[in-house]
């Protein structure tokens, strides 16, 4: 399977910090692909530097075969990456509606056109009766696959998605994974951040490790869960 992002040695400093240390991993075509670790592992700096929001001090980051560090967030999106936030921040006055159709509008020119693939977005992520409601008033689940839809509508190759199920039940954790699978085999590649390790195993392909901003393990789930400096530095002996 071809990679879809490549992402060669990069690094990030801030000041003394060494946030992200001489990463490099693929992301294959039409994968899951996980990153975990500890919080300040370098998880976020990392989507930051792939979504354009930093530059690297160093290596490179290629998607579909052409170099995109150094470009700004929108040209990233424009290539065709979309992301989520850790803290989600729809536009809280807007409807739920509104809030995906701002997205459909970076690759349409005609509302009513965008308006439809909002509606066909909010279908697939079950926002679809709720979308006359204002954003303000969803809650946590709702408001979690109301920010996957906003980056769905921009019609992603890729699609980052930054703790997409943290805080949310079992149940709801389930709800997002069936939705993420359905995506996925419709051709939507996926690399994602993520804590809650049920839905890292439900999903992922492969995982990547980081700890102090450096790869520890990178492989299929199951070798990487019984990795020794994996279960002593994130997972715990308790949790495999």
């Amino acid at each position: 399977m071809s990679a879809l992002l490549k992402v060669d040695g990069i690094s990030k400093r801030f000041r003394g910090l060494l946030a992200v240390d001489r990463l490099t991993f693929d992301v294959p075509r039409g994968g899951i692909y996980a990153v975990i670790g500890p919080n300040g592992a370098g998880k976020t700096t990392l989507f930051n530097m792939i979504a354009g929001v930093y530059v690297p001090d160093n290596g490179t980051i290629d998607f579909a075969g052409e170099r995109i560090d150094g470009l700004t967030p929108d040209n990233v999106c424009q290539r065709g990456i979309g992301r989520t936030f850790q803290i989600v921040r729809p536009f809280p006055a807007l409807s739920v509606e509104d809030n995906v159709i701002v997205g459909a509008l970076m690759r349409r020119t005609d509302v009513a056109d965008a308006r439809a693939h909002a509606h066909e977005v909010l279908r697939r992520l079950d926002l679809f009766d709720k979308r006359a409601q204002r954003a303000s008033s969803l809650t946590l689940p709702d408001r979690k696959r109301l920010e996957v839809a906003r980056s769905l509508a921009t019609d992603p190759k890729l699609l980052l998605l930054d703790e997409v199920m943290a805080g949310l039940r079992p149940t709801e954790t389930d709800r997002i994974v069936s939705i993420l699978k359905e995506l996925n085999r419709d051709g939507l590649t996926i690399l994602l951040i993520e804590h809650v390790m049920r839905a890292v195993m439900a999903l992922a392909g492969r995982i990547l490790v980081l700890h102090h901003g450096a790869a520890i393990a990178e492989g299929l789930p199951a070798e990487v869960v019984r990795n020794p400096a994996v279960i002593d530095s994130y997972l715990g002996a308790e949790d495999i």
